[in-house]
C-alpha cells in the first residue's frame, strides 16, 4: 500500500502570512522573495510595483513533516517555485507539485476553490490529507462526491501556521488508514 499523499500549500500553514507584520515567533526565519520569482508570467508587470514578498518559516517544519508518514506533495501557487524557495529553508528535498494550470486562481461559480478539482484528480483515488487555510465545507462536499478514498481537509490558522497539534492531527489521520505516522 503506498503512502497517502500531504498537500500542502505555503501562505498559511507554513508561513503565516496573517500574523502581526511585527510577530515573527521564536525559531522562525524571514525571507525576502522577488515577487516576480513568484508571480505567474501573465501578471509579471504588476510585480515590479511590490516590494519583495516576506516569507516567515519554521526550518523545524521540515524534519516535522518528513517523519509524517506521507509522501509529500506541493499545493500551493507557488508550484515549481516551493522547491527554490522554500523546500531549502525547510530543510526538505524537492517535492513533486500540483501544477495548478490554467485553474490558477480562477474562482468558480460553485464555490469550490480552485485548488480542490486539481488535488482530487492529481490523488487518483489515493488517500490524502490537504494543508491549507482557505477550505470550505464546499471543498469537503466536492471531495466527498468526487474522491473515493480517504481525504482530509485540514484547515491551518494562517496567523498562526502549522504547530504540533497539527502535526500530531497528520499523524493520526495517516494512523486511522492503517499506517503508522510520528509527528
Amino acid at each position: 500500500m503506498s503512502r497517502p499523499l500531504l498537500f500542502l500549500d505555503v501562505d498559511g500553514p507554513l508561513s503565516p502570512y496573517a500574523a502581526e507584520p511585527e510577530w515573527c515567533p521564536n525559531g522562525y526565519t524571514t525571507l525576502r522573495v522577488p515577487r516576480d520569482s513568484v508571480i505567474p508570467e501573465e501578471h509579471r508587470e504588476l510585480s515590479l510595483r511590490w516590494r519583495p514578498l516576506r516569507v516567515r518559516l519554521d526550518p523545524e517544519h521540515g524534519p516535522a513533516l518528513l517523519r509524517l508518514d506521507y509522501e509529500l506533495c506541493w499545493a500551493t501557487s507557488w508550484m515549481a517555485d516551493a522547491n527554490r524557495w522554500i523546500a531549502p529553508a525547510l530543510g526538505l528535498p524537492e517535492l513533486p507539485f500540483v501544477d495548478f494550470g490554467p485553474a490558477l486562481f480562477q474562482e468558480r461559480p460553485d464555490g469550490v476553490h480552485w485548488k480542490t478539482a486539481p488535488l482530487v484528480d492529481y490523488a487518483r483515488g489515493r488517500p490524502f490529507a490537504w494543508v491549507d487555510d482557505e477550505q470550505s465545507d464546499l471543498d469537503q462536499a466536492y471531495v466527498t462526491g468526487h474522491h473515493h478514498a480517504p481525504g482530509l481537509l485540514y484547515h491551518v490558522n494562517p496567523r498562526i501556521g502549522l504547530c504540533e497539534d497539527d502535526f500530531g492531527a497528520l499523524a493520526d489521520f495517516a494512523l486511522s488508514l492503517g499506517r503508522a505516522a510520528t509527528p
